[in-house]
C-alpha cells in the first residue's frame, strides 16, 4: 500500500499541509461517525488532496459485509463531497454550507478494506455564483477505486 501521491497532480502552492482532524472540524460540520476525511494534505487554489485510513472498526464494515468487509460505494463518494466541501471553505472564506445538487458518472474501479488508505483528489473545475463543479478521485496505492463528477452549492448555514 502507497502512502504518497506522487501520480497526483500538482496542486501548486498549497495553502496548508497535514491538517488533522481536529482542524478539520473546525472547517466543516460533519463529525464521526460520519467524517469521511481525516487528514488534508495539501491544498491549491482549485484542487484538494486529502486521506482517510480505514482502520477496520468503523461500523459500516460490519454489515457491508460480514466476513467480506468493503467500503460501501455511497461513503467513497461521501469522502470526496467532504473533500470538496474542505477545498469551498477555502474559497468561500468558509461562509456557508456546501450540499451536493449532482452527482453524475459516479464509477467504481477496485473495493476498499479495512487497512487501506484512501488518497482523494478533487478539483474545481467551475464556479459559476453559488454553484461548484467537481470532479474526484480516490486511489488505493497505484489503484483507481473511485471516480466522480459532482455539483454542489454553497447555501446559507443556519445556526
Amino acid at each position: 500500500m502507497s502512502n504518497d501521491m506522487t501520480d497526483f497532480a500538482d496542486v501548486g502552492a498549497p495553502f496548508k499541509v497535514n491538517l488533522n482532524q481536529e482542524e478539520i472540524t473546525r472547517l466543516i460540520p460533519q463529525r464521526p461517525p460520519f467524517l469521511f476525511v481525516d487528514q488534508i494534505l495539501a491544498r491549491g487554489e482549485n484542487q484538494i488532496q486529502t486521506s482517510l485510513n480505514l482502520r477496520g472498526d468503523e461500523d459500516f464494515f460490519k454489515g457491508h459485509f460480514p466476513g467480506n468487509p468493503i467500503m460501501p460505494g455511497v461513503l467513497l463518494q461521501e469522502a470526496l463531497f467532504q473533500s470538496a466541501a474542505l477545498l469551498m471553505s477555502g474559497m468561500s472564506g468558509g461562509d456557508g454550507l456546501g450540499v451536493v445538487t449532482k452527482v453524475s458518472l459516479a464509477r467504481f474501479k477496485e473495493m476498499a478494506r479495512p487497512g487501506d488508505r484512501l488518497m482523494m483528489e478533487v478539483t474545481c473545475t467551475e464556479q459559476v455564483a453559488n454553484a461548484y463543479v467537481f470532479k474526484g478521485r480516490t486511489r488505493v496505492g497505484e489503484k483507481m477505486v473511485a471516480m466522480v463528477e459532482f455539483t454542489c452549492a454553497l447555501v446559507p448555514a443556519h445556526s
